[in-house]
């Protein structure tokens, strides 16, 4: 199995990171080009940064931040919001990102990613699920998590997989920010159908939620916003207490 990785996930709105609860309310959490080569000085995997601004989604708000950052960082950068093209997706790793971050505009255009696939490789796409359970069924999201879609889960990840998909991220809306633990059910869900690799997001609160998803699923890698905002944590310091478990780890 690859190493398992552990990924600082950064929001942008506003030429500012924030951290969110369920995709509402949020905090100002800091500088966006410090933060990110704290992480990058502190053994972080890569990093990933997503523009999350609701009036004005496009992607060429990620530029100026995203140049600064890997002038910075020195570790994979995965970017996105907003993308919604070639040549959008071309200017985001012209300025520095390593792989490229797409969400609503898969639900359009699935032969999109195959489109990314097929110009930067496939290991350079990344689709994003943002998944809100509603009357107990996992309801997929779009337009950062206002819009429902039309089709379950396991068909979404079918054609994503089809065509060419590198990577996936899982984010649960439900846990999104509240550090209560992980969506175990979502994850085994989804890792049980992809064969591709799988990041989860969405609760993660304490070193033990991520043992767990390590331990119980799949999963190739877990993204952490409120952990490394709101505590002390940072990703030196996760890898040492999962390497007690003897979790497969890139190690510092």
């Amino acid at each position: 199995m690859l190493k398992r990785r552990i990924i600082p996930l950064l929001l942008l709105m506003n030429d500012r990171l924030v951290k969110t609860v369920n995709f509402g309310k949020f905090k100002d959490v800091g500088n966006p080009v410090s933060t990110a080569k704290i992480f990058n000085d502190s053994d972080a995997d890569e990093i990933i940064l997503l523009n999350i601004e609701r009036d004005s989604r496009s992607s060429s708000k990620l530029i100026p931040v995203l140049k600064e950052i890997s002038n910075e960082c020195f570790i994979p950068i995965a970017a996105g919001g907003g993308i919604k093209s070639i040549d959008d997706a071309t200017n985001i790793i012209k300025n520095g990102a390593d792989k490229i971050v797409i969400n609503s505009i898969c639900y359009d255009d699935y032969s999109f990613i195959k489109k990314i696939a097929e110009t930067f490789g496939r290991q350079a796409v990344i689709a994003s699920i943002d998944i809100k359970k509603i009357n107990n069924q996992y309801c997929l999201m779009a337009d950062c998590g206002k819009l429902i879609k039309k089709i379950n889960l396991e068909e979404h990840l079918e054609k994503l997989i089809k065509n060419d998909v590198g990577e996936i991220i899982i984010n649960s809306i439900d846990c999104e920010g509240t550090m209560k633990g992980p969506d175990h059910d979502l994850i085994m869900q989804v890792t049980n159908v992809s064969n591709v690799p799988t990041i989860y997001t969405g609760g993660i609160g304490n070193y033990d939620h991520i043992k767990d998803v390590f331990e119980n699923s799949n999963a190739s890698a877990v993204a952490c916003g409120s952990l490394f905002n709101f505590t002390d944590s940072n990703p030196i310091r996760v890898k040492s207490y999962l390497k007690s478990y003897d979790i497969n780890l890139r190690l510092f």
